[in-house]
């Protein structure tokens, strides 16, 4: 379904981190079911270290460069939101970034800007597989 223009940018920031948030994960999921034969535990270990506030902390910090004006602007509105959520196991401002970057990824596939949140999540991914 295509959503209007207007109706993203209606959307308040949770709810477009809320869905940054299962598309940033299914594009890790995809990643490591490519890395081979892995237990099911083990996927599930590595999808939760990729997805962590903090991971996702690092993962918006390599990318900020690399975000056009808009895009750095929705960053900023998702790292500015107001939460209720408690972190865990992150740092107050390591769960901004992390909010942040999922309302990046929602935003992006809501107005479906696939590719380029292909290539965003490549930045992260060879860099996070150099480092592996």
């Amino acid at each position: 379904m295509i959503l209007a223009e207007n109706e993203i940018d209606a959307m308040s920031v949770l709810a477009l981190a809320h869905m940054g948030d299962a598309v940033f994960e299914l594009l890790v999921r995809r990643e490591l079911c490519r890395g081979g034969n892995l237990t099911a535990g083990h996927l599930h270990r590595e999808t939760v270290a990729h997805v962590s506030a903090k991971a996702q902390a690092r993962a918006a910090k390599k990318l900020l460069p690399a975000l056009s004006e808009r895009e750095a602007a929705v960053y900023r509105r998702g790292r500015n939101a107001h939460s209720h959520a408690a972190p865990r196991g992150a740092s107050a401002g390591e769960y901004h970034a992390a909010t942040g970057l999922e309302t990046l990824f929602g935003w992006l596939y809501l107005r479906e800007e696939r590719q380029r949140a292909e290539e965003l999540f490549a930045m992260i991914w060879e860099e996070e597989s150099d480092a592996s």
